[in-house]
This record gives structure tokens, C-alpha cells and sequence, in this order.
């Protein structure tokens, strides 16, 4: 055996989605942060393209992205369904987190690999950035609300029109008990087809 599965098996189940309301205001260091995304560059990529583009908020640079996702709910979000709870939470979460990291697709515009499968390869990573929380006692939560995965999200990145932003992924330490975790039985979700 490579790796210990036991070791592994208990880091998985042990991943919890953790709001940023639920942080406390103690800083991620640098060093932290690059091996988080360190391991997200680790995810599949078909045909290597690796199309991960992190930008990293901190400081200042959550109250720019706080006042960009208040301004952009109520840009695309209709009056009567405007919900003043929903606007409050775009504005306060990367407030709420010392870091926020927005998760950019780079897409190549003659579309050797189809999007979706760029998706994917983020979605893997988003993983990998979990578990890498998880085993630093991070709080972690991924958040992907119309108004951070919109074009205009992606031109507030400073990325291509071809481009995609899959939301925000926010780390913080949790000022709650780390939360308990439940799942359905495997027989339940699992049907085997052959002999």
C-alpha cells in the first residue's frame, strides 16, 4: 500500500462546509494559503491543460470584492426578487474570511477540451482544497451565488471572454466545534452491474 487508506478515509469524512459567519478573525498565513492551492494544482486535467486561475483576496482586497458582489446582486437580480438577506450575506462573507479565493476557469477559445470538462478539473480541485483545509483545522466553504460565476465576475478578474469563474472558495478558522457529518448508506446509492 501506497499511502495509509485509514489516514485518508478519515480526512475525507472528516471535510465539513464551513460558513464564513462560523470564522473567527485569526489570520491564514501566506504559507498556508500557497499549499492549499498548492494541492489544488494537483487535480485531473485532461489533455494537461490546467485550467485553474486562483485570485486571492485578502486585506483590502475583500472589502473591493464585498463592495463588487453587493453592487452586482442588485445589478442582476430583479425587484421583487430582491431579498435584502440574500444582499447582506454577497456583502458580508469576504468580509467575514480573511481569505477569499475566486476560482477562474481559463478556457482555450478553440476548444481542444470542451468547458465542462475544465469544470470538472475545478470541481476536483475545490476538493483538494477541502481536504488541505480539513487537515489544517481550516474551515472551508465554496459559494457560487449568480453574481460570483456571472461574465461580469469574470471581467472583474481581469480574465478572457472565454473564460469562466466558478465561484468563491472562503478559508477561514472556525470559531465553532467542528461540525458532525452524515451520509446515506452505501448500499443505498450503489448498484453494481456485472458479475
Amino acid at each position: 500500500m501506497r499511502h495509509s487508506v485509514s489516514d485518508i478515509t478519515a480526512l475525507i469524512r472528516d471535510r465539513r462546509s464551513i460558513r464564513p459567519a462560523e470564522y473567527t478573525d485569526r489570520e491564514v498565513r501566506r504559507e498556508v494559503i500557497d499549499a492549499v492551492l498548492g494541492n489544488a494544482l494537483w487535480a485531473p486535467s485532461h489533455g494537461m491543460t490546467q485550467p485553474w486561475r486562483f485570485t486571492v483576496f485578502t486585506g483590502n482586497g475583500r472589502e473591493r470584492l464585498s463592495e463588487f458582489l453587493g453592487e452586482e446582486y442588485k445589478r442582476i437580480t430583479p425587484q421583487e426578487k430582491f431579498m435584502p438577506r440574500k444582499y447582506e450575506n454577497h456583502v458580508q462573507r469576504p468580509l467575514q474570511s480573511t481569505v477569499v479565493v475566486a476560482l477562474g476557469v481559463a478556457h482555450d477559445p478553440a476548444g481542444t477540451i470542451p468547458l465542462r470538462e475544465e469544470e470538472f478539473s475545478m470541481a476536483c480541485a475545490v476538493q483538494n482544497m477541502y481536504l488541505t483545509c480539513t487537515a489544517y483545522g481550516l474551515g472551508g466553504f465554496w459559494f457560487t451565488a449568480a453574481a460570483m460565476t456571472g461574465e461580469s465576475m469574470v471581467r472583474f478578474l481581469g480574465m478572457g471572454e472565454h473564460d469562466r469563474c466558478m465561484g468563491l472558495f472562503f478559508m477561514g478558522y472556525p470559531a465553532v466545534e467542528w461540525p458532525k457529518g452524515y451520509r446515506k448508506p452505501l448500499p443505498d446509492l450503489v448498484k453494481y452491474v456485472g458479475a
